[in-house]
Formats: C-alpha cells, structure tokens, sequence
C-alpha cells in the first residue's frame, strides 16, 4: 500500500489533471468522490483506494490518500484483505463494469461475507480502455467492436446480483445525478458491504457506435426494468467487526478456546520416534493420532502430524504419520518409519511399502482380525476385547500402542481424552481407557 503526499484537509484530489477523454464520466464521478470524503471529514491518510485495470484504473493517482493498484477483476479481493488487516481504514473500491465481469465471483463472496468495503462500479458498457469490447453490462442489442451485429446478451443486473447475496447497501445512479455525491458518503458511512453501479458515458467508443446519449442512458434503465436510486440499506452485521469480536472471544474462555498445551507429565522418550497409523477413512485413525500428539506435548515432547485419505473420505483407506521428539521438529512424515501400527486391511494395503522398508529394528502393532503380517520387524497383536465400541477402536488401539512404546506416562493419553470435543468425549475417554487396561 504506498502513500502520496497529504493534501490539506478540504480536498482529497491533489493537482494532477483527469486525462478522460472530453464528455466522458470517469471525471464527473471522481469529483464526486472528492465531495463525499470531504463532506465527511475523514483522514486522507486512513483511506484506501482500490483501483482495477481499464480507464477507472487510472483514478487512484489523483487523489492524496493511500492506494493499491492490481490486476483486472481482482480489487475486490484486495480491499477485503485490507480491510480484514485494517479495519480501521476507509477501504473504497474503483473498478470498471469491465473488472465487475472478470471478477464476478470476488463481488459475490464479498457481499455475501458483507466486507466493509465501498464500491464504485465506473459503468460505461465497454471495455473502453482496449477497444471497446462489449462486457457483461453491455446492454441488448448494443454495437461494440466484438457485437458488430448488435449485443445477444441480456446485461448483468449488477445491484440485484449483490442485493441478492447480502450487500448491506446497495445503489444504482448516473454520473449525472446531483445527489450522487450525497449516495456516495451514504455507502462509505454504511458499516457492511456497499456498491454504487454508476452508468455514465464512454464518449470514445460506446456513445459515438449506438449513438447515444444521456436521454438514451435514461430510457435504457427503463426498458430494463432497473430501478434507481438506494436499493438497499439494511443494517446487517460486519464480517471484518464480527471475525474480530469471536476471535477476542476465544481469550475468554470455553471449550473452543485456543490455548497452548503446558507440560503436566515426564516424557520417556530421549530420541526422535517416528510412527504411522493404517487404518479405514471414517474410523477415527486421524483423530487418534492428534489425540497421541497432545499426549506427548502434554508430557514436554515436541509432535508433528500429517494424515492422508482419499477423496471420497469416509471410504477406503486412512493413514497418520506421527513424528515424536525431545527437540523441535522441522518436518513430518518418514520414507521409513520407526513404528507401525494396523487397524484394518485398507490401512495394511497402504501400508505395505513402508512395511516393505523396515527392517529388525522396527515394530509393528496389528489387531488379530488382520492374521499375519509381512515384514522383517517384530509383530505384536493387541487384542482389545469386545468391550470397546467401533467407534472407538482407533482411539483404544493408539492408546495401547503408545503404553507398550512407553513414550510417555499412560495418564498422558487419559489427560488428552479429557480434552476431546464435548460430542464424544465421553466415548474417547472410555475407548482410551480400555485400550489402556487392554496394554
């Protein structure tokens, strides 16, 4: 975000002259702009403008206030990054019905999150700065230099469209408009998302091919059916505000709080240890593995997970590696793990490569249902019982794993069932339990 001189409060515009062509109405809505930040008193240096590519592109650089200039569609996005960073600064959009187009996606997400941010939609029908190719707001049977034939396409109903998906407020006026100033300071002054479709005239391109005017801007908006003026002005709550208020939230207290893990227990392990998990997406493997990562943090030891699991997610195969160490880690997974442990035979499919590496140093822990196992490393069975439900058999197997490793103190596992999502908690205390009786 670079920064221009501060002009004197009073004015926002410093002394560089428009370079619009003659009757076009990039100027007329600038000075407008001009009026609006004036007649609110704010702080150029805690006002952003926002420019897209196209003629509106070049608007930026005639005011004194901080800017941030982008690529074609994509201003949007970089206002609500602004704004979500900054959200004390007055974050004010200018784009083209060109750059509306290309970024249609970008300006409903941010109408539909409601960003505090004000958007200029400069509507001149065209591409005017490439030739005056017929854009999304080209009206029917318009002539640009890619309808010669006239405009098949129905124009995009820009106010609808964000209205629609949430806009706190929203407007459509002509850069003829003697209140248009007025509109202008309404939307900056709104906390949520707003949008001003301003249409005027492309003098170079759109007015001299359709021969148009402003009377003919006017009947347009007629035989369309759009109407004009303040379309939408509700009081709907702002994302940047909110995002803030339940991230503060979070220091308060509750069972979503973010917090660090402090050390309750003596780790056992005095060298890095890396174990995977095989097991059926679905079963649980992942969440067990995270459960094994805050036992061993809770017992002073520093963790790294990573899962992986097919698209379809609740089908096939669910594998976790696990690295464990004295030390940081900087980085997750091994070619050759330390430790194996199999819960079901998607997870032993998986697994047989990394089987295949192991060698007499390694360990590998199987549940009896699987029968035999082949790799070079010792193979040891945990039977769990029949009192430990299917859910929870990912949960007791890792349990028992973990206490025939010794990596840490059993009571670590318990500690870290305790602090398992009030949904299954219960279930994941009793399930480690049994699996910890069952070691």
């Amino acid at each position: 975000m670079s920064s221009t001189t501060i002009t004197p409060l009073g004015t926002f515009r410093n002394e560089t002259p428009y370079p619009f062509c003659p009757g076009c109405g990039h100027g007329p809505i600038l000075d407008r702009l001009n009026e609006a930040l004036v007649r609110l008193e704010l702080d150029p240096r805690r006002v952003v403008l926002v420019s897209d590519i196209g003629c509106s592109g070049l608007s930026d650089q005639y005011f004194a206030t901080s800017a941030f200039h982008g690529l074609h569609g994509r201003s949007v996005t970089y206002a609500t990054g602004i704004k979500l960073a900054r959200p004390e600064l007055t974050v004010v959009v200018l784009m083209g019905d060109g750059g509306t187009g290309i970024g249609g996606h970008h300006l409903i997400n941010a109408a539909r999150r409601n960003i505090g941010i004000t958007v200029l939609v400069f509507n001149n029908f065209n591409f005017g700065m490439t030739g005056g190719q017929h854009s999304t707001t080209t009206p029917l049977g318009a002539l640009t230099s890619t309808t010669p034939l006239g405009n098949l396409e129905r124009p995009l109903d820009i106010c609808g469209t964000v209205a629609a998906n949430g806009a706190a407020y929203v407007c459509r006026a002509t850069s003829f408009d003697g209140d248009l100033a007025d509109r202008i300071a309404e939307a900056i002054r709104r906390p949520g998302f707003a949008l001003l479709d301003v249409w005027e005239l492309c003098t170079a391109y759109f007015l001299p091919a359709n021969r148009w005017s402003k009377k003919s801007l006017e009947a347009t908006l007629g035989e369309l059916d759009f109407a004009t003026g303040v379309l939408r002005d509700e009081p709907v709550g702002e994302y940047a505000a909110a995002y803030r208020e339940r991230a503060a939230g979070l220091a308060t207290g509750g069972r979503d709080e973010l917090e660090a893990l402090e050390p309750r227990f003596s780790a056992r392990l005095d060298r890095k240890i890396s174990v995977t998990l095989g097991g059926s997406a679905g079963a649980k493997v992942g969440s067990a593995a995270r459960l094994a990562a805050r036992a061993a943090v809770l017992s002073g030891l520093w963790a790294a997970e990573r899962s992986d699991y097919p698209v379809t997610v609740k089908s096939g195969y669910s594998v976790s590696e696990l690295i464990l160490a004295p030390e940081p880690i900087d980085h997750a997974g091994a070619e050759r793990p330390d430790v194996i442990g199999l819960l079901s035979a998607e997870g032993l499919r998986k697994a047989r490569p990394l089987l295949a590496r192991m060698d007499e140093r390694g360990r590998v822990f199987t549940l009896p249902r699987l029968g035999p196992v082949e790799t070079r490393s010792a193979v040891e069975t945990l039977d769990l019982g029949a009192q430990v439900p299917r859910t929870g058999v990912a949960l007791a197997f890792v349990a028992a794993l973990f206490k025939r490793l010794g990596c840490f103190p059993p009571e670590a596992f318990a500690a870290a069932a305790s602090l398992l999502p009030d949904s299954y908690r219960r279930e994941g205390e009793r399930a480690v339990a049994a699996g910890l009786e069952a070691a």
